[in-house]
């Protein structure tokens, strides 16, 4: 039996690679889909409804039920008009999955006001749009799924992706609150932190012999490896996993661990600059060092 049967999922950015990936699954499962995408570039420039368009015609040429949306999630109307499409196309709600982004990179130091709030627009304010007015439609049928994509630029760290990084680690805080304030409604909310090669990763720079051998690793990650999870976690079968963040490379799945504290020190007489600078070696210890994502994945991926 599908395991996705008489379910509507949404899927943003689900015009390519992850979420595209995403979309055919769940319909191969037996959810009916709203393929949702802009078409626009890497950058979030221009828009293409071809995009979500030939996504919609491929599930439809497999046997499944889709039905296309090319609003973009940045704008809060936007969100209401792409769960309406739901509404109005298959009568109901079930699954979100807030894939959608952009990248705009740049070191911090020269990054403009115009590439922070584009992106902070499209992957945090876009997952809180779609995410807020889903909630009541969950709420009300005691009953859905919030999958939100995460990224290891903001969960671990990664040089010029200063605006990526603080949005994707919002939306590891927005998820967790998310699961909390759903959780009595029967309503999950989980993270996932994708590898693998898509449009998005191909503007990574590949100027040094480092850079080239990291985007080869990258290339062997296909988007295909992401869905599988994300159609557990859409389904009954994850009624009882929600707050986790998880990580998926290649055919390795992962928890990651979330901010819990690893060290205390007290003193009696409260604290002054001297007195913490004399303690400081004790703390110092469990210092998290300063890594970025390839340095806590060295390792070749699993595929």
């Amino acid at each position: 039996m599908e395991k996705l049967e008489n379910k509507v999922a949404i899927v943003t950015g689900a015009g390519r690679g992850i979420g595209r990936e995403i979309a055919l699954l769940l319909a191969k499962e037996g959810a009916k889909v709203v393929v949702n995408d802009l078409g626009g570039g890497a950058d979030g420039k221009g828009n293409n409804a071809k995009v979500a368009d030939e996504v919609v015609q491929e599930i439809r040429e497999a046997g499944g039920t889709a039905a296309a949306n090319y609003d973009s999630v940045a704008e809060f109307e936007n969100a209401g008009n792409i769960v309406q499409t739901a509404l109005n196309e298959f009568g109901r709600l079930d699954i979100v999955v807030n894939n959608a982004g952009i990248l705009r990179d740049r070191m911090v130091f020269k990054m403009s006001e115009e590439e922070w709030d584009s992106v902070i627009a499209v992957h945090l304010k876009g997952s809180f749009n779609m995410t807020r007015v889903a909630a009541p439609i969950f709420k009300e049928q005691k009953g859905g799924r919030f999958i939100n994509f995460t990224s290891t630029s903001g969960l671990i760290g990664n040089v010029g992706q200063a605006n990526y990084a603080a949005a994707k680690l919002g939306i590891a805080g927005l998820t967790k609150i998310t699961a909390l304030d759903m959780a009595r409604y029967n309503v999950t909310a989980n993270a996932v932190a994708p590898f693998a090669w898509s449009r998005l990763i191909g503007t990574i720079p590949t100027e040094t012999d480092t850079e080239k051998e990291r985007v080869e690793k990258l290339k062997q990650m296909s988007p295909a490896h992401i869905a599988p999870l994300v159609a557990f976690l859409s389904s009954d079968e994850s009624a009882d996993v929600s707050g986790q963040i998880f990580g998926v490379r290649g055919k390795e799945i992962m928890v990651f661990s979330q901010p819990r504290p690893v060290r205390s020190v007290y003193n009696s007489e409260g604290w002054s600059i001297e007195s913490i600078s004399a303690i400081k070696g004790s703390l110092q210890s469990a210092f998290t060092p300063l890594e970025v994502s390839k340095d806590v994945f060295p390792y070749e991926p699993l595929v």
